[in-house]
C-alpha cells in the first residue's frame, strides 16, 4: 500500500473509492455538473488535488459502463497525473456523438443512458466519471547508439505488420 495524500478544495465532493476489495481503479465522480454537446471535449472537476510520491503516476482511464453505455471517451486514455502535478485533477471528456445522427438536441442523455445513444450528455455532480489507477515509474537512461538493429530480437514490421 502506497500513500497518496489527497485535499478536497470544493463543497460536496466524494473522495475516490474503490468500488469492490480486489478492484485495480479507484472510482472518481465529478465535483459539478456539466453538459457536453456532440463533437465538443470538456474538463469534469474532481474538486481533489493530490501529492503522489515521486517514482509513481495516477492514471485516469475510462470506466467500461460509460465507454459501453455512451459515446463518452476519455480523451487521453490512459491519462497520467505526474507526481509533480499540485492543481486540481480534471478529467478529459469527449463527446464522439457524429452532429448529424442527432434526433433530438434538447434532451439532455445521461450517464445511465444505455445503447450508446448520440446526442448531448449531462454529467451531474457526484456521478463516478474515470477511475484512478496508481502506477509506478520507472526512469529510463538513454544510450546513444550508431544502429539499434542489432541490439535485441527485431521482430519485423509495425504497424499491423502481425495481422487483425
Amino acid at each position: 500500500m502506497v500513500d497518496v495524500y489527497v485535499e478536497v478544495i470544493r463543497e460536496g465532493v466524494k473522495l475516490p473509492y474503490y468500488a469492490n476489495p480486489y478492484d485495480a481503479g479507484m472510482d472518481v465522480c465529478a465535483a459539478e455538473e456539466i453538459v457536453i454537446e456532440p463533437g465538443r471535449t470538456a474538463i469534469i472537476p474532481t474538486g481533489l488535488k493530490f501529492a503522489i510520491p515521486e517514482g509513481y503516476e495516477i492514471q485516469v482511464r475510462p470506466r467500461s459502463g460509460i465507454s459501453l453505455r455512451t459515446p463518452l471517451r476519455i480523451a487521453n486514455s490512459p491519462g497520467t497525473i505526474d507526481a509533480g502535478y499540485r492543481d486540481e485533477l480534471g478529467i478529459i471528456v469527449h463527446n464522439s456523438s457524429i452532429v448529424s445522427n442527432v434526433k433530438n438536441t434538447r434532451e439532455h442523455l445521461g450517464l445511465d443512458s444505455k445503447g450508446n445513444q448520440q446526442g448531448t450528455y449531462i454529467i451531474k455532480k457526484g456521478e463516478r466519471i474515470a477511475q484512478l489507477v496508481l502506477a509506478e515509474v520507472p526512469r529510463m537512461n538513454l544510450k546513444l547508439v550508431d544502429s539499434v538493429k542489432d541490439i535485441g530480437t527485431d521482430r519485423g514490421g509495425g504497424f499491423g505488420s502481425t495481422g487483425l
